[in-house]
């Protein structure tokens, strides 16, 4: 039985280790060991091959946790990428095992699945999604609206139409993968296609690499857009825009964005459920003889406000229908009202108002 391929060991990084750990030492192994930065070292080849076998599957959670079962199991594994035609039972002991011939793992369904989840067989590279937060103005948000957003995406390269060369650079057959795109990935007896690590996926390589995108054949972007908030937005609130996000692969459909709302305050409305609150100063004369007060509403309506005479401090009044409409249903307004009592009297009014004081009998 061949020797278990350990992952882990291969990015050099921890079983516990983060996605974001994971990440950094990918990067920094793939800068070191890429064909293009060692073009006459066959070892390195390898080592990138090795590293890029590893970062596709511990990057993707259940691949990660599928692989984790099979280590714990101990199911047989080993080998590498090669490059050329390999037949479900070519190489591998007695003639090689199909992945339909395994049974059932301790409950966890056969290891055909197993690998077949974990390293893909003519599966669509449809594109992930992106995921953005958006803030969103308080009154944009309540009453729905439109907003400007940049979106950071990866495109086809202007400059080489997406084949990685420099203009007037030859075009060569990949001699790993013979121009197929994909190779044939070992794992003792099992053989799985993954695309080709040194052309990723194209078949072809350049003699000279494209300036712009170092070969690559995508550049990153930023794509702008006018999103739609649906009135009643609140924050946590997602909108799902179809189609509008990262390029599929090999001509697949676009990816989708996902937008979080993240509702800015107001200075002076804040939102409980559907219901809008504010707070209005009034004067100690308006609270004990009375007033009328203009109230702004979300939609920027002003609207009188009857106080009654002796009105205390921290009193609500109810402005009905005048809140947070959503699906049908609309809030109201609460007005609390906060007197201003007078930091400093002249002595004259001092005077005046005990007078006034001893007159209601209000103790002083």
């Amino acid at each position: 039985m061949a020797a278990a391929r350990d992952y882990y060991k291969a990015l050099g990084v921890s079983e516990s280790a983060t996605p974001e750990e994971m990440k950094k030492a990918y990067r920094r192994l793939a800068k070191k060991y890429h064909p293009d930065a060692n073009p006459n070292d066959s070892s390195a080849a390898e080592r990138f091959k090795e590293i890029s076998e590893a970062y596709s599957v511990l990057s993707d959670p259940e691949k990660r946790k599928q692989y984790d079962l099979m280590r714990k199991y101990g199911a047989p594994m080993g080998g590498g990428a090669r490059g050329g035609p390999r037949g479900p039972r070519a190489g591998g002991p007695a003639g090689g095992v199909r992945f339909e011939d395994i049974g059932d793992l301790g409950g966890f369904g056969g290891l055909g699945d197993l690998f077949s989840t974990i390293f893909g067989r003519g599966k669509r590279e449809e594109a992930e999604p992106i995921e953005i937060t958006v803030e969103v103005p308080f009154r944009v948000a309540a009453l729905g609206g439109k907003i400007p957003v940049s979106i950071p995406v990866t495109e086809r390269c202007p400059t080489c139409g997406g084949s990685g060369a420099a203009p007037g650079a030859k075009v060569n057959t990949c001699p790993e993968c013979n121009g197929r795109g994909t190779v044939s990935f070992g794992q003792g007896a099992f053989t799985v296609q993954r695309p080709c690590p040194v052309c990723r996926g194209r078949g072809r390589i350049p003699t000279k690499p494209c300036p712009t995108c170092n070969g690559q054949g995508e550049v990153s972007a930023d794509k702008r857009l006018m999103i739609t908030v649906p009135p009643g937005t609140d924050s946590g609130h997602r909108v799902r825009l179809r189609g509008q996000g990262e390029a599929g692969a090999s001509g697949e459909p676009a990816g989708d964005v996902i937008v979080n709302f993240q509702v800015q305050p107001d200075p002076f409305l804040r939102r409980v459920g559907l219901d809008l609150y504010c707070t209005v100063p009034i004067n100690l004369a308006q609270a004990m003889l009375g007033t009328r007060i203009r109230v702004r509403t979300v939609d920027g309506k002003r609207i009188v406000l009857r106080i009654p005479p002796g009105t205390q401090p921290g009193r609500q009044f109810r402005i009905k229908g005048q809140g947070i409409e959503r699906n049908g249903s609309r809030g109201d307004q609460f007005v609390e009202i906060a007197v201003e009592i007078p930091e400093k009297l002249s002595v004259e009014d001092q005077e005046r108002f005990k007078e006034f004081a001893e007159k209601a009998g209000l103790k002083h």
